[in-house]
């Protein structure tokens, strides 16, 4: 069975980062329509949360925010090495 990593921090599907329900339902302009809120998750928990997420993100080699620049010139100079070469 795949398993759906989850964003909403308050579904009360939510086992551990992951969907739990035994059927989703998703929609590309609205999302998750499976999701229902729990009321259970303070705001710290929410920004746990986030930074967890970051962590995966760039564990998975995506740039944090702010090194998109960074990241622009170091393809600018790929480019052109390959240009030259």
């Amino acid at each position: 069975m795949p398993r759906i990593r989850c964003h909403y921090a308050d579904c009360v599907f939510l086992d551990e980062g992951y969907c739990a329900a035994a059927a989703t339902e998703l929609d590309p302009e609205e999302g998750c329509l499976t999701y229902a809120p729990s009321g259970e998750v303070s705001a710290e928990d929410a920004w746990q949360e986030n930074e967890a997420l970051e962590e995966d993100w760039e564990e998975a080699g995506f740039a944090p925010e702010g090194d998109e620049d960074e990241l622009e010139d170091d393809l600018e100079e790929e480019e052109l090495d390959e240009e030259e070469g």
